[in-house]
């Protein structure tokens, strides 16, 4: 019996496709996103993907270039990165990741990639820290409408690319 080989490559988001994004991230997140993180992430070009599994979407990732905080340098906030659950742990994440990294290898003004990621979420935490992605602080409260409230910040210096 012969396998067939697994295809996950990356897509734009478009006005076309946006509707798979957001039904996706209805899905993946317990969080609501409104029509302006929407409008934000089609204006972010390189910097939002949709991961395609032989052709079907099944991931995504949003992120923003930033001014870092008291800095004078950029950061690459990651707003959402996830991957339908029957689909994790065949590389999706991993592309999606990868695909920010060279980005961020090619920019010479980018000095972090950093994201929030609620407390509990071990699997997640666990997926960046594989990454080198570091706990930098707690942030209580961060979360609105979800419980735990708290979320972590993780953060990687685009040094250590």
């Amino acid at each position: 019996m012969s396998s067939v080989p697994v295809r996950v490559e990356l897509g734009d988001i478009t006005p076309h496709n946006i509707k798979q994004l957001k039904k996706l991230n209805s899905v993946i997140f317990p969080v609501f996103y409104n029509d302006k993180f929407y409008r934000n992430v089609l204006e972010q070009g390189e910097f939002s993907k949709l991961a395609y599994f032989n052709d079907v979407v099944v991931g995504a990732m949003c992120c923003r270039l930033e001014n870092v905080p008291n800095g004078t340098g950029k950061q690459v906030y990651i707003m959402t990165l996830g991957c339908l659950a029957p689909y994790r742990r065949l590389g999706t994440g991993s592309l999606l990741l990868e695909h920010v990294f060279k980005i961020c290898r090619q920019r010479k003004d980018v000095e972090s990639i950093c994201l929030h990621v609620q407390i509990n979420n071990e699997e997640a935490i666990a997926f960046y820290r594989k990454f080198g992605f570091e706990i930098t602080e707690t942030e209580e409260a961060y979360y609105k409408r979800i419980e735990p409230s708290s979320a972590y910040v993780l953060r990687k210096n685009t040094a250590d690319l």
